[in-house]
């Protein structure tokens, strides 16, 4: 028997962790296609508001606002409703929040097609964006159940969520435009708001999948917020600095077309940030790693805030399109790698909270970047946006390089209670 053992543990080491493998775990797709069509709306809402907020009020200064009250809220809500998702299970969490999310999204369109006063916008931006249902975490959660917690599959299947969320926002804007200027300029909302109430459902219907809620006592201890565990809150920071990323390209980049009199620019350069950011999200998933994650977030972390501080000195769009290239491709491998170490540092009872709250991270770190970077464009010169990505970066890898012991799992069988690092007594007869 234990040379079967052996036989077995040996093959699943030398067998490759690709994506055919991880796409072959029994059951996997009962949730990804669903869960694909539930978070594609999210890729979708912002661009959708303000399209249709612009062409209501006829200002991207009042458009940008709603979007960004929906974002923030988002942002702020994202974490509670993982954490009650641990609690009480996703289908529980996961279906209301659908019905009130698209409720909430045909309001805010009724009022702004009603001319109402942008107060009354922002009232219902809020809901809007508080009930954004967290498909993403809840998928990475589901890949937590089907895989065993020190699977090389583990690794792959962080990979295969980034490439997923990446291209998500590549298609979501895309299909947003698309509705809001050849159909109708609520035809985006509309749509948002369809997708997650048939993919969300949907998706709440696969009840095999979601992660089992503790029972009893003792296993409740897990259901301790993530955000106490110190891993969690370096990582909350990290991914702060990769939303300023996000958000100060997208101001910047689009400021930086405007002043060569090329807008249409923007979206290729934009393009290729997002390209480099799906290639490299692919080849992570594709590799076995041998260097722990700690120190591959370290050295990609770096790789990223070096790369993102030599945006600010581009004075081409050729210079800009491969500085971006190579930004995108640094954002991938720190993405993959903090929610990979997410199942290191949380009990299985608090990880959709945790990644729930590195995806809100992302969230308010884009929202503020977006705010920072249009102010500077405005008020210094052209191209002075692209410093809120530097300065995003560079503040949280100083706090990453700081802190980096918390990113180290605690012991397994120990216990920290009462500051005691020894295993609990056991009774001998």
């Amino acid at each position: 028997m234990a040379s079967t053992v052996t036989s077995s543990e040996k093959s699943a080491a030398t067998s490759r962790p690709g994506y055919g493998q991880l796409l072959r775990t029994r059951g996997a797709w009962t949730f990804l296609v669903p869960g694909f069509a539930a978070r594609q709306p999210f890729a979708m809402l912002t661009l959708s508001i303000v399209l249709l907020v612009q062409h209501t009020t006829g200002s991207y200064g009042a458009a940008g606002a709603v979007a960004a009250v929906t974002g923030v809220s988002m942002a702020l809500f994202a974490p509670y409703s993982g954490r009650l998702a641990d609690r009480h299970g996703q289908r529980a969490v996961l279906v209301p929040g659908v019905l009130v999310h698209t409720l909430s999204g045909v309001t805010l369109t009724v009022l702004a097609l009603a001319d109402a006063p942008l107060w009354v916008l922002f009232l219902a931006a809020v809901p809007t964006g508080a009930s954004v249902p967290q498909v993403g975490p809840m998928v990475r959660a589901r890949w937590g159940v089907k895989l065993k917690k020190d699977s090389p599959l583990m690794n792959t299947a962080a990979a295969f969520e980034s490439v997923t969320d990446e291209f998500t926002f590549v298609v979501g804007p895309l299909l947003a435009t698309a509705l809001c200027t050849t159909v109708d300029p609520a035809a985006g909302l509309l749509t948002e708001a369809s997708l997650t109430l048939v993919g969300g459902l949907l998706f709440a219907a696969q009840k095999g999948t979601q992660p089992e809620v503790a029972a009893d006592r003792h296993t409740r201890v897990g259901h301790a917020s993530a955000l106490s565990v110190p891993g969690v809150r370096v990582l909350i920071v990290t991914f702060l600095g990769i939303g300023s990323v996000f958000g100060g390209m997208q101001v910047s980049l689009a400021a930086f077309s405007e002043s060569i009199d090329r807008p249409a620019l923007n979206g290729v350069l934009y393009g290729v940030f997002a390209a480099g950011n799906m290639l490299a999200g692919i080849a992570c998933g594709a590799i076995a790693w041998k260097t722990a994650p700690q120190r591959r977030l370290l050295l990609g972390y770096a790789a990223l805030a070096l790369t993102a501080s030599a945006l600010w000195t581009a004075d081409s769009a050729l210079l800009l399109a491969g500085l971006g290239l190579l930004v995108g491709m640094c954002i991938a491998p720190a993405l993959i790698t903090g929610y990979t170490l997410v199942d290191d540092l949380v009990p299985a009872g608090a990880r959709t909270e945790a990644f729930t709250w590195l995806t809100g991270a992302v969230a308010l770190g884009q929202a503020a970047a977006v705010t920072v970077a249009g102010q500077l464009e405005d008020r210094l010169w052209d191209g002075a946006g692209f410093l809120v990505p530097m300065a995003g970066t560079l503040l949280a890898l100083m706090t990453l390089l700081t802190l980096r012991s918390r990113l180290v799992p605690a012991p397994r069988g120990r216990t920290v209670a009462r500051g005691v690092g020894h295993r609990a007594p056991v009774a001998v007869d």
